[in-house]
């Protein structure tokens, strides 16, 4: 089952992470040869409608526009295509190619990476998530691609399906991150330390702690998220 460690990262390390220079683009399909990647934001003036449904568990994602070299109007009033003018598949098309194989049951679900913009500059990995289904949503201007995720519950190399969903609770809202990461200074509750953080529940999830308060949500550095870890029994 994967540990999800809600690690924070700067801009570069999530870079570094992936191996990449840059990440520019929000959806990137398989940016890593077991994986895909994208990045979402919850923020008031985020270009997109990404949200947590209910369940903790699951993400929908808005689609993308392509570049703006592409369109002499103006994007958000045309609709989110799956294909280039050349024919050749946008990153809309590639997750929506993925989907339609998994469905066919032709490949199990393609796995994709999850980073959260918490601040400017300030990233946290949501988990690994299965990508298992899309629809396309009339808002009212135009058409967009929603993306359906799921929460894994295994490593990426394990690749099974079947195994038994997280409790709801699991994945940490942004509000909440937000708080605490105001709360705490950006820094480790223990030792002051600003770099290797994640967000750690003060009474583990294991033993029935929750995720949706700020008030069991601390920042920790590494050394001591595995301090504790080694603690508990």
């Amino acid at each position: 089952m994967i540990k999800i460690r809600d690690d924070i990262l700067s801009y570069r390390e999530m870079c570094d992470a992936e191996n990449v220079q840059t990440l520019q683009r929000g959806m990137n399909f398989r940016l890593n040869p077991s994986y895909s990647v994208i990045l979402m934001s919850r923020r008031p003036n985020a270009p997109y409608q990404d949200r947590v449904h209910d369940d903790g568990i699951t993400i929908e994602y808005e689609g993308h526009d392509v570049s703006r070299r592409s369109y002499e109007h103006n994007q958000k009033h045309e609709d989110q295509p799956a294909r280039l003018p050349t024919g050749r598949l946008t990153q809309n098309g590639l997750f929506i190619k993925a989907v339609d194989k998994y469905k066919e049951n032709k490949s199990r679900p393609e796995l994709v990476k999850v980073y959260e913009k918490v601040f400017p500059g300030v990233w946290s990995l949501k988990g690994i998530f299965n990508l298992t289904d899309y629809k396309i949503v009339d808002n009212g201007n135009r058409k967009v691609f929603r993306f359906i995720l799921r929460l894994s519950n295994k490593q990426l190399e394990e690749r099974d399906v079947g195994e038994e969903p997280l409790p709801h609770n699991r994945l940490i809202p942004s509000e909440v991150k937000k708080e605490v990461w105001k709360r705490d200074g950006g820094k480790c509750v223990q030792c002051g330390a600003a770099k290797n953080l994640h967000f750690d529940h003060d009474l583990p999830f294991s033993k029935g702690g929750t995720s949706i308060s700020a008030k069991n949500v601390r920042l920790l550095c590494m050394k001591h998220n595995l301090e504790k870890s080694a603690k508990i029994e």
